[in-house]
């Protein structure tokens, strides 16, 4: 078990950090096949990949930024919108909260006092937790942190198959990156699985299974294309 207690504690920043290395290597890979089994150049393909991995390591970034903002704005109406409450209405607060104990399976006198013994402690914070679902650092993302997170997982993600084709014989560009590419995903799946407590082989598979599917896709796209120029 981590020694925060929960794996459930560590899926905020793991699914980021997934989703970010998952697309770089997913996206920057399946266009790495794409332009390559077109026909085109060592240079051109690197140069797509460069372009590629710059432009969606900035669209993750600002992705993140614009998504985690829009719930930090969320977020903190809803938490004015209780504080303007507990201050107008606190009896109606307090008899909210403790009947959202009781639906819970709290005794109703029991649910009451705890209600009360909360509100004293901190109200915003239990109606924060009861009403809202935010707990503890939740409604406290920062958009730069996830925006600079993403972009550099993407970065790491992108930069494995990329190496590939850089070092990859002449000719065989496309089955060298789409074998990096595997070997990335199957050890990304392993290790967000790891690090989630899940197992390790259906995360694997899921990887496998979309990241093959995306490069199938364009390199049948790059072919098309190479044959109709």
């Amino acid at each position: 078990m981590p020694r925060d207690g929960h794996y459930i504690n560590r899926t905020n920043w793991l699914r980021a950090a997934v989703l970010g290395a998952n697309d770089g290597i997913v996206s920057t890979a399946s266009l790495l096949v794409g332009v390559a089994a077109a026909g085109m150049t060592r240079d051109g393909v690197l140069l797509a990949g460069v372009a590629g991995l710059t432009a969606g390591a900035l669209s993750m970034a600002a992705g993140e930024f614009v998504s985690v903002s829009a719930q930090s704005d969320v977020e903190a109406a809803d938490l004015e919108r209780e504080r303007v409450a507990l201050r107008e209405d606190p009896d109606y607060e307090l008899g909210e909260l403790a009947d959202g104990l009781a639906a819970r399976g709290v005794e109703t006198g029991l649910a009451r006092e705890v209600a009360q013994q909360m509100t004293d402690h901190d109200a915003l914070g239990a109606h924060a937790r009861e009403e809202l679902g935010l707990f503890g650092s939740q409604g406290n993302a920062n958009p730069l942190q996830a925006a600079g997170a993403s972009a550099l997982a993407f970065a790491l993600g992108a930069g494995m198959p990329l190496a590939g084709a850089a070092l990859a014989p002449a000719g065989q560009i496309g089955w060298v990156v789409v074998g990096v590419a595997l070997v990335a995903l199957a050890g990304l799946g392993t290790l967000g699985a790891r690090l989630g407590g899940a197992p390790v082989w259906p995360s694997v598979k899921r990887v496998l299974f979309w990241g093959a599917v995306a490069m199938a896709v364009t390199s049948l796209v790059g072919r098309l294309f190479g044959v109709a120029v």
